[in-house]
């Protein structure tokens, strides 16, 4: 039976916020924006056919209460809420009182999450269907005596996780067993306290990976197909910082295996909606499971450059119950687009988030060049929530092509007032190392120091600075970042 949507209310902030109503618009769906009282003045509540003040500055007082937000969308008359990305996006129990509610929540089921979101649930669900692993433990470690011997049989390095949460949260790399157990502890202590799960389990440490992920996108018709994959090995602080699509590295044969990977792991779950199935890749050229996002990723735009795509209609219409109409021979990869995600980060003192007011803001324009962003010229960077300004996509009909667009659209970006990523994004992509597509996850702190350098700003502290970075990534792997 096919529900269709009318309203929707957009349970976020910000660039995603915009980014989805311009589809609902084109779709002719009225739109409803949540906001803060920090948010007041923001793009999304201006563009909104309707807004509500749902409460003070910090998230936990807004954008994450739950209550709020439902009732928010009962009074507008919403049939349906978009959670977008980050806040809510992954919580079950949200997804499971929208529905409650009765209301069309457009995303997968609170089933699928509670799953996916569990790193153990989700190797246990995955390796039904012999979806590669990295070496490692399927449930919890009881004991310290169990974890040592546990390393004893994986073998040094290894990596020590947290079951719930993400965002690098919980996560210990141990080099020999003399660290183990006070990392496991400490591991442990982080998860319980970040996560309220104090779980945590062992796997074999995969030395200079790079992170590729597949996107996903699932009908309730038993129909699933993989669009693709996208690279966002060059992260920071446990989150991406530069996507692309597709890979410079796969093979079709690999894109292909991936793919399918990717498409059993959804439905190992009965995922329905768009999702990603994120994989290490090994110098090798072997593909581990690593986990699931439930939601939209905030790289999604370079896949709607090369598949021609809008990820959020998909969205809409699989909510509306909707069956995919394209099959997986339809699909085709157009060309390579890059993504620079546009921080309000001071990158010289280490890509710490500040905050200020754009003085000036004048996004590029032109051929292949999209900007998805949330703030206008004159607007503050508030202090409560991600620092991202901004992302900037461009698309070209090859890499080398996409690089030079980028290079351009980044100089012709206009931003005064703050600090921003975008001479990193510009450092980072015409390095030697990404121009070869010869790179790995370890990106930032290989070449952080050949960064500052270039940017003749090197002094006493800056150096210290970045050996003090370099020093403290070895007991930490730079994985995907909870968006």
């Amino acid at each position: 039976m096919i529900r269709p949507i009318k309203k929707v209310l957009i349970a976020n902030r910000g660039e995603i916020a915009v980014r989805i109503m311009r589809t609902c618009k084109r779709l002719g769906i009225e739109t409803v924006a949540v906001f803060s009282e920090a948010d007041r003045n923001s793009p999304h509540v201006i563009m909104a056919d309707q807004a509500v003040c749902i409460g003070l500055p910090p998230s936990r007082e807004s954008y994450l209460n739950m209550d709020k937000i439902i009732s928010a969308a009962k009074a507008c008359g919403a049939d349906a809420i978009h959670p977008g990305y980050g806040f809510l996006s992954e919580n079950d129990q949200f997804a499971q009182a929208v529905d409650k509610a009765g209301i069309n929540f457009i995303g997968p089921s609170a089933h699928s999450m509670r799953i996916m979101g569990n790193k153990l649930e989700a190797k246990r669900a995955a390796k039904q269907f012999n979806i590669p692993m990295v070496p490692g433990t399927d449930t919890a470690i009881g004991d310290i005596k169990e974890a040592i011997k546990i390393g004893t049989g994986i073998g040094y390095p290894l990596l020590i996780k947290a079951a719930a949460g993400g965002g690098g949260k919980g996560m210990r790399i141990v080099h020999d067993a003399d660290e183990l157990a006070p990392q496991v502890e400490r591991a442990m202590s982080e998860a319980l306290a970040s996560f309220g799960d104090g779980s945590v389990f062992i796997e074999k440490y995969v030395t200079s990976p790079r992170h590729v992920e597949i996107q996903v996108m699932a009908d309730n018709h038993d129909h699933t197909l993989y669009l693709f994959e996208r690279e966002c090995s060059i992260q920071r602080r446990h989150q991406k910082v530069i996507e692309e699509a597709p890979s410079s590295v796969l093979t079709p044969e690999k894109r292909k295996q991936m793919g399918q990977d990717a498409v059993m792991v959804a439905r190992s779950c009965n995922y329905s909606g768009a999702g990603t199935v994120e994989f290490l890749l090994d110098s090798n050229g072997n593909h581990y499971f690593l986990e699931m996002n439930t939601r939209l990723q905030v790289e999604h735009p370079v896949t709607e450059m090369i598949t021609g795509l809008d990820l959020v209609e998909m969205q809409i219409r699989i909510a509306e119950n909707h069956p995919i109409s394209l099959a997986q021979e339809d699909l085709r990869i157009n060309g390579h687009a890059l993504e620079l995600r546009v921080y309000a980060e001071d990158t010289l003192g280490g890509f710490i988030p500040t905050t200020g007011t754009l003085t000036r803001y004048r996004p590029p324009q032109g051929e292949g060049i999209r900007v998805d962003d949330g703030y206008t010229e004159g607007m503050e960077i508030p202090i409560h929530y991600d620092p991202m300004i901004a992302k900037l996509i461009v698309h070209a009909s090859t890499r080398n092509e996409a690089i030079e667009k980028m290079k351009l659209a980044i100089q012709d970006y206009e931003i005064e007032g703050i600090e921003t990523t975008l001479e990193f994004g510009k450092f980072a992509i015409t390095h030697a190392a990404f121009r070869s597509g010869n790179f790995d996850t370890q990106f930032v702190e290989k070449y952080l120091p050949g960064f500052l350098e270039n940017e003749d700003k090197v002094n006493t502290t800056l150096a210290k600075f970045a050996a003090w970075y370099v020093e403290k990534q070895k007991s930490q792997l730079i994985l995907p970042d909870v968006f």
